[in-house]
């Protein structure tokens, strides 16, 4: 499908793109003795794939953009975060910034600091994934939005960006919707707006040496006031048991009665 940007926005000169730091998804996740927490000790961690998805998008705006578009990353988290920040510098990002905040936040919470970080920044448009797939919640970019009074469009399959407005292909559970807005927008993405570049060993080591901007909450003037209390924490175990059935008719009635998944 043609990507088109025939006239982008006159004022497009940033775009903010929030990447959260996450358990890789490949490995085995295991909880504390406690059931509270996910243990940690050799756990490895990856940029939220959605959100490498956005930082994509943000590229491929800037290389189609006849003006200069910067683009920032922002993380939010303890100091182990300087790592995945630094693979979406790899990747292309002008900047990247870490807001200090240690456990991470919940959702309302990314939205409060992420207002902040945007009334900083003041960037034309904000890309980020459309969940995290540590917490699926599915919540900051329409908290952030919200919080801005700025239009948004979720789950983007497809993005156009015409003069001042935005046109945007949402995937939902009926098809693809389309909806535009204008800008500045918050923009949630989805798996099918486009394939990651990958961020090469050289340009990894290369983004060593480019520095990560570091902000604390108190210079946001944000204060952390939690909204979800976390009570307990399962591994799901993944079992599968063959059994034989002699026709449809009892093995409609076993799927019926929850006998077979």
């Amino acid at each position: 499908m043609p990507r088109i940007f025939s006239k982008l926005f006159s004022t497009m000169n940033k775009i903010l793109v929030p990447a959260k730091r996450v358990p890789d998804p490949d490995q085995r996740i295991r909880t504390t003795d406690d059931g509270r927490a996910i243990e940690t000790g050799d756990l490895h961690y990856v940029v939220n794939p959605f959100d490498l998805i956005a930082v994509e998008e943000a590229l491929r705006i800037r290389e189609d953009s006849p003006d200069s578009t910067e683009v920032v990353t922002v993380g939010i988290g303890s100091d182990d975060y300087e790592k995945e920040l630094r693979v979406t510098l790899a990747m292309g990002a002008d900047r990247t910034i870490l807001v200090e905040c240690d456990p991470s936040p919940d959702p309302w919470n990314v939205a409060v600091t992420l207002k902040a970080v945007v009334e900083r920044e003041r960037p034309d448009l904000v890309l980020m994934g459309k969940q995290a797939v540590d917490d699926d919640s599915n919540q900051a970019g329409q908290f952030l939005a919200a919080l801005m009074d700025w239009p948004q469009a979720t789950f983007a399959s497809r993005i156009e960006i015409d003069g001042e407005t935005l046109t945007v292909d949402r995937e939902t559970d009926a098809g693809i919707e389309q909806v535009a807005a204008a800008m500045p927008a918050v923009v949630t993405v989805d798996l099918r707006l486009n394939e990651p570049r990958y961020a090469s060993m050289p340009a990894i080591m290369k983004s060593k040496r480019k520095p990560v901007e570091r902000v604390s909450l108190a210079d946001l003037e944000v204060t952390i006031e939690p909204r979800v209390e976390l009570v307990g924490l399962e591994v799901i175990q993944s079992r599968r048991e063959c059994r034989m059935v002699a026709s449809v008719d009892e093995l409609v009635d076993k799927l019926r009665e929850g006998e077979v998944i």
